[in-house]
């Protein structure tokens, strides 16, 4: 057998090399690959177009995937991010194709461009951009804040930046401040680890509700023990509705880790279902009493002696599953927003503040960047202001410069409407001696240097006075304007370095001023009139504002609110308590 085999190979081989010399195999040789006629293609799968890295770490990770293809052969490729390069590329296995994912450890706050280059034998180059951008660390915006879900397209709690555990079909909806919010559905909620609340020893929570009551009884944020009867109500809390003839009535209960507490306000805690509108609530849990209150109102105020917390294991959110359904409070289809959780016992006043801040259309808090927070949309810069870190009203403040000042079209914002309203702190340098603050006026085609059109929109700004800061607020009706100028009671000693509170609110029948909430002006107006007043000026005059030289302004601002509402005395002495 092994004599056959090896017979078997040599007449075999034999053949083989008969036929190459009689020309039936070919000699092996080189193949033309053809002219270079095109320049590398670059694919980036991560991160995509407009990327917003969320972490609270000041400092982030990234890892950026790509690949290059050219049809003859890669020479270099190179890895650049704001035009810095972090890694470059010579030698490539493949020579056609490179597939490449690179850590990138040291993404900031702020905006960036990653560029990548890659260039083939030829000298042939091509560039690919792509935007994106490292949000700024979360920051609690209120003194306790433990737990934050803003519903914006994800169920992210923004303190620890986890997603929660979604159950059904949950969705998302138009949200209080013009996002999105939760929508429930049936059989769905979500939960979340109840470590947040481990060792509160208060505990409040605010929150939205667009009430749909086609479940006429539902959990809405429920944190209890599991249990056989699944209706132990000896620890945590349940707070829920249930149908009170027409309306919802909403109620709370909590247990000490011996038994539970009642805070139904009967009537007064009803509300009625499906007009679309959006409800407030909150509640707080004390050592020594119980609030619930709706729309900033107490409707029930009880004495309780703590909430205690054993074996309570989730946050059910827009259900009492799963651990609280022997009453049958499932899953609840109405509409939540902007759920929040503290350690503490909050204030009437606190509530309220929150509720009017939830209200607002516009807010930038300038904490290292010039995004208005609510749409994430960035201002236009011109000039070179820069911000003060950490001397803020709260976190950062705006610092401005000559020539400098901040812009956004109206297109990106929904700040006009037939009410309008305006809060922010300033720390005022008198250099120069005149500014404006803010404007949103129509362009003056008549005086295109010097504009001044003020039939419509309006003008807040300040003058020298002595040697104080007057300010003043202008607003056009459509065809005329009125001014509303405090006179000496409107003055600001510029020399003191200290923060100061400014509002101003706009609405169809007057205009009023604040400073430090005290109203410094009253007037009369017939309404603001929005015709051709397209962009948003803040802290200048220019370009739309400027024939009697109110450009920009080198004093500092923090804390910028505007509403699509005339703000109260009671609501601007909120306003400015909440940054004392």
């Amino acid at each position: 057998m092994k004599t056959y085999s090896k017979l078997m190979i040599l007449a075999l081989t034999l053949l083989f090399v008969n036929a190459c010399k009689d020309g039936f195999i070919d000699d092996i040789s080189k193949v033309d690959p053809g002219a270079d006629e095109s320049a590398p293609q670059i694919t980036v799968n991560f991160p995509p177009e407009g990327y917003e890295l969320q972490t609270n770490a000041a400092i982030a990770t990234m890892t950026i995937d790509f690949e290059v293809r050219d049809d003859i052969e890669i020479k270099s490729v190179a890895l650049k991010v704001d035009g810095t390069e972090i890694s470059s590329y010579a030698e490539f296995k493949d020579y056609r194709v490179f597939l490449e994912k690179y850590t990138y450890d040291n993404v900031t706050t702020g905006s960036h461009v990653l560029t990548i280059e890659a260039t083939d034998l030829e000298g042939q180059t091509s560039t690919l951009d792509v935007n994106f951008a490292k949000s700024p660390p979360y920051v609690p915006l209120y003194d306790g804040e433990i737990f934050y879900m803003p519903f914006n397209n994800e169920y992210r709690e923004m303190n620890s930046l986890e997603l929660a555990s979604s159950f059904g079909l949950p969705g998302f909806t138009g949200g209080i401040q013009g996002g999105t919010a939760y929508q429930g559905a049936a059989d769905s909620y979500l939960t979340f680890p109840v470590s947040a609340l481990e060792g509160a020893t208060e505990v409040s929570a605010s929150f939205w509700l667009k009430i749909d009551n086609s479940m006429d009884r539902a959990g809405i944020l429920v944190v209890t023990p599991p249990s056989d009867t699944n209706n132990d109500r000896t620890k945590g809390f349940r707070f829920f509705r249930e149908a009170s003839g027409d309306m919802q009535r909403f109620k709370l209960n909590a247990g000490n880790g011996t038994a539970d507490s009642w805070f139904d306000g009967g009537s007064a805690a009803d509300v009625t279902p499906n007009t679309g509108e959006w409800t407030h609530f909150a509640f707080t849990l004390s050592g020594t009493e119980g609030v619930v209150y709706i729309n900033g109102e107490v409707v029930k105020q009880g004495a309780f002696s703590g909430v205690d917390w054993t074996d309570c294991e989730e946050i059910s959110i827009m259900s009492g599953e799963p651990n609280w359904t022997g009453w049958s409070h499932y899953s609840d289809g109405s509409a939540m927003d902007e759920l929040r959780l503290f350690n503490k016992a909050l204030t009437q006043a606190e509530i309220q503040t929150i509720m009017l801040k939830e209200k607002a259309t516009f807010y930038m808090d300038f904490n290292g960047d010039y995004k208005e927070l609510l749409t994430g949309v960035e201002a236009t810069v011109v000039g070179s202001p820069s911000f003060d870190y950490g001397s803020g009203v709260d976190g950062d403040a705006y610092v401005g410069a000559t020539s400098s000042y901040l812009t956004f079209s109206t297109d990106d914002i929904a700040v006009q409407g037939s009410e309008f309203s305006a809060s922010f702190w300033m720390n005022i340098n008198a250099t120069p001696d005149r500014a404006g603050i803010l404007t949103m006026g129509p362009e003056d085609t008549a005086n295109p240097d010097a504009q001044n059109d003020r039939t419509s929109g309006f003008r807040f700004f300040r003058e020298a006075s002595g040697g104080m800061q007057r300010f003043k607020l202008n607003a056009g009706n459509g065809t005329a304007d009125s001014w509303f100028d405090g006179g000496s009671a409107a003055d600001v000693d510029p020399a003191t370095g200290n923060w100061v509170h400014f509002a101003f609110a706009i609405s169809t029948t007057e205009a009023k001023v604040y400073i430090d909430g005290v109203e410094v002006k009253q007037g009369d107006f017939t309404g603001i009139d929005w015709t051709g007043c397209n962009i948003l000026s803040i802290m200048s005059g220019a370009p739309r504002f400027t024939g009697w030289g109110h450009n920009s302004d080198e004093s500092m601002m923090d804390e910028l609110y505007l509403f699509d509402k005339a703000l109260s005395a009671e609501e601007v002495a909120l306003m400015r308590a909440d940054g004392l």
